[in-house]
């Protein structure tokens, strides 16, 4: 009687990173680089007041249209009371400031498993400074956005601190959040009235 073990493969993983995955997939957008086009998309609908829900299903990428695995996420925005919402979830602003984390520490958690740092704990907070005296059309020498926004991070893993603040200076550099906030991007607005 003859025995045949069979192995499966297991991708290495660190900080919950599939790293081969991340590797094949440099790999095949420096062979194709028409695979590194991408279009990301949501829709909004009012809802009441200031209060508006934002969908986000699909997007195209890697040469098709794809699906999330969650399927169509739903996200309520809306101000607090005192700015005259009814508080049914986080003002646009916030969402920002949490795409601009939430981007940092993707992009940090990547590069770390690419270069085998095991990270132990990331965490951030942001905080960013509006003057309402511009959003309301009180003080045209005001901006409408944020005047600063101030990003800490606590980054703990089996690296230097110079290795640790080298991977967030690197994760800062590649941030597509970052880029827009820092140097804007070409806006275009149509509607369809009636």
């Amino acid at each position: 009687m003859s025995t045949t073990t069979t192995t499966t493969a297991t991708p290495i993983s660190r900080n919950g990173v599939d790293t081969a995955t991340l590797f094949a997939t440099l790999d095949a957008v420096k062979a194709q680089p028409e695979l590194a086009g991408f279009q990301f998309r949501a829709s909004n609908r009012w809802v009441s007041g200031t209060h508006s829900q934002g969908r986000i299903s699909g997007f195209y990428g890697a040469g098709s249209e794809q699906q999330h695995a969650r399927g169509e996420m739903v996200f309520d925005a809306d101000h607090p009371a005192v700015l005259v919402g009814t508080d049914q979830g986080p003002t646009p602003v916030e969402f920002l400031l949490h795409a601009l984390a939430a981007c940092l520490t993707a992009g940090l958690v990547n590069i770390a498993a690419a270069r085998g740092i095991t990270l132990h704990e990331v965490e951030s907070s942001v905080e960013g400074d509006i003057d309402l005296l511009g959003i309301l059309g009180l003080d045209e020498s005001v901006r409408n956005g944020f005047e600063q926004v101030r990003v800490n991070f606590r980054i703990t893993g089996d690296a230097s601190e110079e290795e640790l603040r080298g991977l967030l200076e690197r994760s800062r550099a590649r941030s597509a959040v970052y880029d827009v906030m820092t140097h804007g991007v070409p806006v275009t607005i149509t509607a369809q009235v009636g």
